[in-house]
């Protein structure tokens, strides 16, 4: 178990750069898809070509090698995981967070900090939108859709953080009262049927989320038109994957480590029961 203690500043600077540049590489996909993997079909190549052009950030800079991606969307490429080595690097767990870590789970609680800066995010975004709306009177037309944007993925990477952190629901009726050994089969049983799950969904639904939606870059038809259904999608399939592994770490790490041991506090049960008026 590592020394816990209370995370600086810095802690929070690589998750921040981390997505920035995961954002900025996230809108600019499409143009990493012409350069390296560009459609066959004519119509395809020329309608997600379009959509890169009218959403190009910086709409006069010339792509590198005669390409779509240019310096920028190379160099936030390649930032995007020295920012999160660096970020899992300096890591610090909080005191409330589960103690039993190990070095593989940092990728985790990395994740688990840039959830946070996203909700950090997503609610200034919210806040802009009301003051703009109520006191400026002048609405925005992408607070909205950038809200729900975001939201998607605080909601898929925060599996993967309540994953590691043991905080996910469980219905332990049977497995509190079983000896430690029938526990270990349990544990065997359910990480065995994520990992099968997970495998059948990503399967089933490969052609369909990466090939229709991220492929073709499927925008989601608004005013501000993100690309919501082209990002969340695969983003689902990705992260089942990493709670599968994540789910088999787990199990590697708790094999030896004595379950949790609940004292039932009689004085709190008598408590409850004049509470509800029961004799």
């Amino acid at each position: 178990m590592q020394e816990q203690q209370t995370g600086g500043v810095v802690e929070w600077i690589w998750p921040s750069a981390f997505l920035i540049c995961a954002g900025w590489c996230v809108w600019h996909i499409p143009a990493f898809t012409l350069d390296w993997f560009p459609p066959e079909n004519e119509s395809l190549f020329m309608q997600v070509s379009e959509l890169h052009t009218r959403k190009e950030v910086l709409q006069n800079m010339n792509g590198l090698f005669g390409g779509f991606a240019n310096i920028v969307d190379y160099l936030a490429l390649v930032l995007m995981p020295v920012f999160a080595i660096l970020g899992m690097r300096t890591l610090v767990v909080a005191p409330m967070e589960y103690e039993e870590w190990r070095g593989w789970d940092r990728f985790a609680l990395f994740i688990g900090r840039a959830t946070m800066i996203m909700i950090v995010v997503m609610t200034s975004v919210m806040l802009y939108e009301v003051f703009m709306r109520y006191v400026v009177e002048a609405p925005t037309k992408w607070a909205n859709e950038l809200t729900l944007w975001i939201a998607g993925f605080v909601f898929l990477c925060s599996g993967l953080y309540a994953m590691q952190q043991r905080c996910h629901i469980r219905i332990t009726l049977v497995y509190d009262i079983v000896p430690r050994a029938v526990r270990k089969v349990f544990d065997v049983i359910s990480t065995v049927l994520i990992i099968v799950f997970a495998a059948g969904v990503v399967y089933g639904s490969y052609n369909q989320v990466f090939i229709n939606k991220l492929y073709r870059w499927e925008m989601f038809g608004t005013a501000f038109d993100p690309p919501i259904p082209a990002t969340i999608q695969p983003m689902i399939l990705i992260i089942m994957c990493l709670i599968a592994l994540q789910s088999l770490a787990n199990l590697i790490a708790d094999w030896n480590v004595e379950p949790e041991t609940f004292i039932v506090d009689e004085d709190e049960i008598e408590a409850i029961r004049k509470s509800v008026g029961a004799d």
